[in-house]
């Protein structure tokens, strides 16, 4: 009842098209850690905004992670979505009948100095669909204590490194690296990235069937479910999820891992034995990245303020003041490097430009949903790669749409 009655106060616009006065609302979530911070930020963007544009007021409400599919779709249906809204990629494919797109909102310059990796992120049958205001790339990052315990210098690049490795750090209590197997964790996170160094996709080009079920996913199945056979991964991670302490990443008893970022792992490996690589590379090097952008919604009663907003929002000036605050990287060419002095996040942002969101198409979540629980039972053995991959694909076909 509390949020249905915040949307009703904030979640639409006041004020007729016609009129003089427009009030610009937008939905936000804690991208910025620090609540106050955040808060500081926004307070700092809406207040210049309005300093140069005096009939528009911009009204922003930060609401939280959890749920924050069920808010949206809820004020949707009602008629009392706001005017912006940040969403991520797959977020974009399934709100894209709600979305107005923003070609004809960005200034032409702004546009070019998109990076290309983001352009694909965010685009949808050839419309951009949001303004983006920072990237993010997921490395391989392994840990400088677990290789020294078990007397390894040299890091893994590829597959076979990895795997060529794993039982000399089996023989000191070590994993090779971590997989979060339950069907809540994202794919994007732990199987996709696998499937992409493969050479596979979770779709084919248009998005009228699945294409997970190839001889790639295949084989990127067989490579993790032969860590877990062999003891490479920490078994109660394939069917359960509990937090990074709980884990044996909290007591440098992994040496690699592609699923967690720095800011996860620092308290418990230190700083300096943080050690960033690019993505393992099989046919590919290629790892998961993610958007956040400004989405307008088509029931926007100020498009045009709505959209002007959204471009001063996302500039290079205010993505690099709000990306540095919120510590991730930016989408945009011009900006450069962010992070050059610092060598963790400056060795990812080398990488930023290779990563990728996948294939957006409006199944993507709930293909995903059926796709989870049979990669799991195949990592458990109670199903071959093959087969767990072919009953997903068998599933997944009544939900392409």
């Amino acid at each position: 009842m509390a949020a249905v009655a915040a949307m009703t106060l904030v979640g639409c616009s006041s004020g007729s098209a016609d009129s003089g006065e427009q009030t610009v609302t937008m939905w936000i979530y804690p991208v910025i850690a620090d609540e106050a911070s955040h808060r500081d930020y926004w307070d700092g963007i809406v207040k210049a905004y309005e300093a140069d544009h005096e009939n528009v007021t911009v009204k922003y409400e930060i609401y939280p992670w959890a749920n924050r599919d069920e808010s949206l779709a809820t004020a949707i249906a009602a008629n009392k979505a706001p005017d912006l809204v940040y969403l991520i990629p797959d977020q974009l494919s399934t709100y894209q009948n709600s979305i107005e797109p923003m070609d004809e909102y960005l200034p032409a310059e702004q546009k070019d100095d998109i990076l290309d990796n983001v352009v694909d992120s965010i685009t949808i049958d050839g419309q951009l669909m949001g303004a983006p205001l920072l990237t993010s790339a997921n490395a391989l990052m392994c840990d400088k204590n677990a290789f020294d315990a078990a007397g390894l210098t040299e890091y893994p690049s590829t597959w076979d490194d990895l795997m060529d490795i794993a039982p000399a750090l089996k023989e000191k209590g070590i994993y090779a690296t971590q997989y979060f197997a339950a069907p809540e964790v994202t794919l994007n996170m732990t199987f996709y990235p696998l499937l992409w160094q493969a050479g596979g996709s979770v779709f084919n080009e248009d998005g009228s069937e699945v294409a997970f079920d190839s001889e790639a996913g295949v084989e990127a199945l067989t490579y993790i479910t032969d860590m877990a056979k062999n003891g490479y991964i920490e078994p109660d991670l394939i069917s359960t999820f509990p937090s990074l302490e709980q884990t044996a990443i909290a007591t440098d008893q992994v040496a690699c891992t592609w699923q967690s970022a720095p800011a996860d792992v620092s308290a418990f490996w230190g700083e300096d034995a943080i050690v960033i690589k690019p993505p393992l590379e099989n046919e590919e090097s290629v790892s998961y990245g993610t958007v956040g952008s400004l989405a307008m919604m088509k029931g926007s009663s100020h498009k045009e303020a709505a959209g002007a907003f959204a471009a001063y929002a996302t500039n290079a000036e205010n993505v690099v003041a709000y990306d540095l605050a919120a510590n991730y990287f930016s989408p945009l060419k011009s900006t450069g490097e962010l992070y050059a002095d610092d060598p963790i996040q400056g060795a990812i942002e080398a990488i930023v430009p290779t990563s990728t969101v996948g294939e957006l198409f409006p199944s993507s979540r709930e293909v995903m949903g059926v796709l989870a629980p049979e990669i799991q039972a195949a990592l458990l053995g109670t199903k071959t790669p093959k087969q767990a991959l072919e009953d997903a694909a068998a599933s997944a076909a009544p939900l392409l749409k």
